[in-house]
């Protein structure tokens, strides 16, 4: 287990980002990495994207727990993909035992209405499957049982809207001042808010993503929930030496394209002197990239926060890119 704050004794990972930063597959190379450590991990997700599936060419997951692997170290990986629907009947039948009564209510469509005309409704539920999944534990007795699950990983909403869904059982127990809803809001608010679960941030080193990940810092930490670590996806490497960025860091000198132009006649290139504008002016472009990410590197730094860097893949995800990925997380010490 890693020594960054906040990391010890986290069951709960929830992970969010901007749309296209990324989330879900940090968040599959995180339950990867935990798994790897022999732990038994579910990997959930919320949006109805059937992600995860994607992300390990599996078939699409349901409700309903399925293995995706299992690690040489004993560990495995669950996915689940939490649908409303289900969450709805299961917490019908749990609480009120409504049994046939809540095969009626589908079958005459109230569930589908329900869950489409309330989203606050839909996102108590989300959430308390995955608050389930956390608390179950099995074996025999008081004291012999442990939990089902040593982790969980969450691939929840995107950073515009995560604080509130974390937030909305909050809002629940407000209203409900009593009774079975109040109980299990105030205990999912709870888990939430507790130092079990850590609400990880994944971004890229650009204005925008990196600006709604320190907008989720503030609503997060505002919530009083525990902002974990901040995962910072497809970072690319300089594409030239050091050596080269300085020379260019003051301007194609006269000098410079004099050499560069010699070196590209030396080669044989048709038309040096043309094609040593157009490189001089694709690496002027590339170090005005660099200096753009740096800027934004020192934002995401200045939060005083763990951040972890995850490189670009050339090949995306295949020929094992998430296991490189996790392996990443794993020596940095995420987890």
């Amino acid at each position: 287990m890693s020594d960054y704050p906040g990391a010890q004794g986290v069951r709960l990972h929830i992970v969010t980002g901007k749309g296209g930063t990324g989330k879900t597959t940090v968040a599959a190379a995180l339950g990867i990495a935990l798994a790897g450590q022999g732990r038994k991990v579910l990997l959930a997700e919320v949006e109805d994207r059937q992600g995860i599936s994607q992300t390990f060419d599996v078939p699409p997951l349901s409700h309903t727990e399925t293995l995706i692997f299992d690690d040489p170290s004993g560990g495995s990986l669950w996915g689940m993909a939490v649908e409303p629907k289900s969450a709805l009947l299961e917490y019908l039948h749990k609480f009120y035992k409504l049994g046939r009564a809540g095969s009626l209510l589908e079958k005459i469509g109230a569930i589908d209405f329900a869950t489409t005309i309330a989203p606050g409704l839909r996102d108590v539920l989300l959430i308390g499957k995955v608050y389930e999944a956390v608390g179950r534990r099995e074996g025999r007795g008081r004291h012999g049982k442990t939990p089902t699950y040593d982790a969980v990983v969450l691939d929840a909403p995107p950073t515009g809207r995560v604080a509130r869904f974390l937030g909305v059982n909050e809002e629940v127990a407000e209203v409900a001042r009593m009774g079975p809803i109040k109980g299990q809001a105030d205990s999912i608010t709870a888990m939430l808010k507790s130092r079990i679960t850590a609400v990880h941030i994944v971004t890229l080193l650009e204005e925008m993503p990196v600006q709604e990940c320190l907008d989720a810092v503030h609503d997060l930490t505002a919530k009083g929930l525990p902002v974990g670590a901040i995962v910072v996806n497809q970072v690319r490497d300089p594409i030239l030496e050091d050596k080269d960025l300085e020379a260019l860091s003051g301007g194609a000198s006269a000098r410079l394209r004099a050499d560069v132009a010699a070196d590209l006649a030396g080669a044989g290139v048709p038309d040096p002197k043309g094609m040593t504008d157009v490189l001089l002016d694709e690496a002027a472009a590339h170090l005005e990239r660099l200096d753009l990410q740096g800027e934004q590197d020192q934002r995401i730094q200045e939060q005083g926060r763990a951040v972890f860097y995850l490189p670009a893949l050339a090949d995306g995800l295949e020929a094992g890119g998430i296991r490189v990925l996790a392996d990443e997380l794993h020596v940095q010490g995420m987890v």
